[in-house]
């Protein structure tokens, strides 16, 4: 299935741009504190960033990627992950989770390189332009 995992590609299109999640694994669109809510570029970063569903460590570029997962896997791991970060995550929620990532990447090609400015994901670069 597409989903999208932590890239350092592109880092340093924007001056705050950060990676701190491992390459390749699993992220989501994290929560927004109340110092970013309204800038993505507040102090904070967590407006910016996604969050690595094992790390548990934040990037600001991530890349869809076709990785060799079910959905009922990637329901466990959006779901297992926030456990683990001391949220007490229902199915629903992760399932509603899971599919919205899922939709929202749906219609991007692999490899495509994407940014969040707070409840929105932006591309910042299409596979061929990264070949070039």
């Amino acid at each position: 299935m597409k989903v999208l995992v932590a890239t350092a590609r592109t880092q340093g299109a924007r001056a705050n741009d950060y990676h701190w999640a491992t390459e390749g694994e699993l992220v989501r669109v994290g929560e927004v504190c109340r110092r970013d809510r309204d800038d993505p570029d507040g102090g904070c970063g967590c407006g910016r960033g996604f969050a690595g569903l094992n790390s548990h460590r934040a990037t600001t570029t991530a890349r869809v990627a076709q990785v060799p997962l079910t959905r009922p896997e990637y329901v466990e791991a959006v779901r297992s992950s926030l456990q683990a970060q001391g949220w007490d995550p229902c199915a629903c929620c992760s399932t509603d989770e899971a599919d919205d990532l899922a939709e929202y990447v749906a219609g991007w090609p692999v490899g495509t390189i994407v940014e969040r400015r707070l409840d929105l994901l932006h591309v910042r670069a299409l596979p061929n332009e990264l070949a070039a």
